[in-house]
């Protein structure tokens, strides 16, 4: 009877555990570049109370055993890499992945960081940085008298600009991507930015559009993967699942105030 109420326990904190994963996407549904969580569960230990293949006579054995369970706990938050829908803005500043990759940004201690988000910015050395004032690496670092209108950034990377008053445009850089054998191994650190872990392996360096990365869209922003609709069904779900062990909880409790009335 004490296990059931240790068992139910369990399950009332995995899917409060769940419903904090559910929030944290809805609370970023509208952030550039932000890829869904999902929360997984994982069954705990068994008590064996009888192994299967317990002799039953001379000649059989038990075909089934005896198990009983200990409840659920939290696994891993998986982060799901789907494509987001792409938006445009019509900011020239703005670059979207089509496709498998990151960008690299170099952070204020000098480590290298990654992201989806492209909503860069040029800061006063004429510099493409993220609205946090990172670095965008490789640098592109566009020249004096350049005119913010006419950035151009074609699909494989490539970064033109008018300088002054030519009529032509200048190549003044090369975005670069970078893809990883294990994306949803990536450490997320917040500010829409991810660092490398063992799990995730090491960063491969590619051109926009070449050996599996994804294009770049010029004026496009992604946005987040999140469904609204299926997280407030998975919402739904976690909430009727943490009513029903609450009820394993009180029918338990009942269970126990029935056993120790029979001395009346």
């Amino acid at each position: 009877m004490v296990r059931s109420l240790y068992t139910a326990a369990t399950g009332m904190n995995g899917q409060q555990n769940n419903i904090d994963v559910i929030s944290h996407n809805l609370s970023n549904v509208n952030t550039y570049g932000y890829k869904q969580q999902r929360a997984e569960f994982e069954d705990l230990l068994y008590q064996n109370m009888k192994l299967a293949g317990t002799p039953a006579t001379e000649d059989t054995v038990t075909p089934v055993g005896v198990q009983m369970g200990t409840g659920v706990k939290l696994a891993s938050t998986q982060r799901v890499f789907k494509q987001g829908n792409l938006q445009a803005t019509d900011v020239s500043t703005d670059v979207a992945i089509n496709g498998e990759g990151f960008f690299r940004v170099q952070q204020y201690d000098g480590s290298f960081a990654y992201t989806r988000d492209g909503s860069f910015k040029v800061d006063m050395n004429g510099q493409l940085v993220t609205s946090e004032g990172l670095r965008v690496m490789p640098e592109i670092i566009l020249p004096e008298d350049f005119r913010i209108d006419t950035l151009q950034v074609t699909d494989s990377g490539k970064v033109y600009v008018k300088i002054g008053a030519d009529r032509d445009t200048t190549l003044v850089g090369q975005i670069e991507l970078y893809r990883f054998p294990n994306p949803a191994g990536l450490e997320a650190e917040g500010s829409n930015l991810f660092k490398v872990s063992k799990a995730s392996g090491y960063p491969i360096a590619g051109t926009p559009g070449y050996e599996g990365m994804g294009n770049l869209k010029h004026k496009f922003l992604e946005m987040s993967n999140v469904s609204v609709v299926n997280e407030m069904v998975q919402m739904i779900v976690a909430q009727r699942a943490y009513e029903f062990n609450s009820k394993a909880i009180q029918t338990s409790d009942s269970m126990l105030q029935t056993a120790t009335g029979l001395k009346r």
